[in-house]
């Protein structure tokens, strides 16, 4: 299984005192994340894309790329590329850039995001947002298979053959389909025979296994080779030392940013009570002490039917820079070698 963090690039204030970071300075503190991130093992750290005050990250592949000038083996991807408002061309041409610069280390998750700041930003109309989406994915898997194609659609210029490069530094790019709570998705991402990326941000992962089961089969009914289907989960998570540790570090600032999410929303103010029922036994946050997230860990991916990948979005606690860096670290050097011990020794049981 691999492991990773995400993050949205958020610019809040912190909830302990109402400072507010320099866009400067809260770049520098991605990065620095990264790097903690890349030294101690983990696989994977993604960055989101969103176009909004709020967040700094409407142009992940030029984060991204800062990030592989400084680390030495995590992989790179978008968490996620808003692909429907995007020029398919321009998504592949700046991964490529991306793949070259880490010398193999970039991947994209596509989807259609969860805010609508992008169609209006980019011309494009709300209600095409399905055929927007359907259409640029045909297209970035066509150019991921080669340069030169013949290619016509509704939203974008036709293509005769004009090249699109460069070309990635791996073979094909890996594309992932990032996918929310709509049945459509996860069958697209089994008919397509690509790797789906679950985002959970609420609720239980339960709720979550009649979809991925959609997907698994669809997958089998278009003839994709059984067993190499790959299930990931971004879910909103946190290390600390102990389990009210990693409470009282996440909690301010995922009540800050989600009351602004519901106010925005016409929704009704998150609360405490709901971010312990989430944080407990059978919530979908990864939040505790390391014992404690690879525990749910574990158990997160035996009832998804298995995972390959868990990505840890710990934005909310960003402004706390030593509890961040702090999560890292012992999600690296705690969480995952226990992660890593467990499977193997299951693995060597199943097959002994």
């Amino acid at each position: 299984m691999e492991i990773g963090v995400d993050s949205f690039a958020m610019v809040v204030a912190s909830p302990q005192g109402g400072h507010l970071p320099s866009p400067a300075d809260r770049i520098a503190n991605i990065l620095g994340d990264v790097e903690m991130a890349d030294r101690v093992g983990l696989d994977i750290f993604g960055m989101g894309e969103h176009h909004r005050e709020s967040a700094l990250d409407s142009a992940p592949a030029v984060i991204l790329s800062a990030a592989a000038a400084r680390t030495k083996t995590i992989r790179l991807t978008s968490a996620v590329t808003v692909l429907s408002a995007a020029d398919p061309v321009r998504v592949f041409q700046e991964f490529a850039t991306l793949d070259l610069i880490s010398k193999g280390r970039a991947e994209i998750i596509v989807g259609r995001g969860s805010f609508i700041e992008a169609y209006p930003l980019f011309g494009f109309a709300l209600e095409n947002y399905d055929e927007l989406f359907a259409e640029k994915l045909d297209l970035l898997l066509k150019l991921n298979e080669a340069p030169r194609i013949a290619w016509k659609g509704r939203f974008r210029p036709e293509l005769n053959g004009e090249g699109v490069f460069p070309r990635p530094h791996q073979n094909m790019l890996p594309i992932w389909l990032g996918v929310g709570g709509t049945p459509e998705s996860f069958v697209r991402a089994g008919t397509l025979g690509l790797p789906l990326m679950l985002a959970v941000i609420g609720g239980t992962f339960e709720h979550f296994r009649p979809l991925v089961d959609l997907y698994r089969r669809a997958w089998q009914v278009a003839g994709h080779p059984i067993g190499q289907e790959k299930v990931g989960l971004h879910a909103m998570g946190f290390v600390g030392n102990t389990d009210e540790d990693a409470r009282e570090g996440f909690f301010p600032g995922w009540f800050q940013m989600f009351t602004q999410g519901a106010k925005e929303r016409g929704r009704p103010p998150v609360s405490r009570a709901q971010f312990d029922t989430l944080c407990g036994p059978r919530g979908a946050f990864l939040v505790g002490s390391p014992q404690t997230v690879a525990a749910k860990m574990l158990e997160a991916s035996q009832t998804l039917g298995g995972l390959s990948r868990i990505s840890f979005q710990m934005s909310p606690a960003a402004l706390e820079v030593d509890a961040m860096r702090r999560s890292i670290e012992l999600l690296g050097t705690a969480v995952a070698p226990e992660i890593r011990r467990t499977l193997r020794v299951s693995g060597e049981a199943t097959h002994g």
